[in-house]
């Protein structure tokens, strides 16, 4: 089940990671992750990223939101879930949509 119904703003953008394990971290977001993952990352089992998203909001490595306000796209080469509070909207040259 879709929470979001429309793409992000962010889809298709490069935003840079403001806070947060990744701080720093160029971020290619392609869609909110219940768009892509079909449903809350809360209930997506035995995804990694999903695995690892947990860990960081459960406040053991970030303090973060229990919502789905939460990104998916890649930092380098891996897929991450990224909270939208963690993003700055500046974005990278190159990217469409400006």
């Amino acid at each position: 089940m879709c929470i979001h119904n429309d793409k992000s703003s962010l889809a298709d953008k490069t935003v840079k990671i403001i806070s947060g394990k990744y701080k720093g971290s160029e971020y290619r977001v392609e869609d909110w992750w219940d768009r892509l993952g079909l449903g809350s990352w809360m209930f997506a089992e035995g995804n990694p990223a999903c695995i690892q998203y947990a860990i960081r909001s459960s406040g053991l490595v970030d303090k973060l939101p229990l919502d789905n306000e939460v990104l998916y796209g890649k930092i380098g080469c891996f897929g991450h879930l990224i909270h939208i509070s963690e993003v700055e909207e500046i974005f990278f040259e190159g990217d469409e949509n400006k």
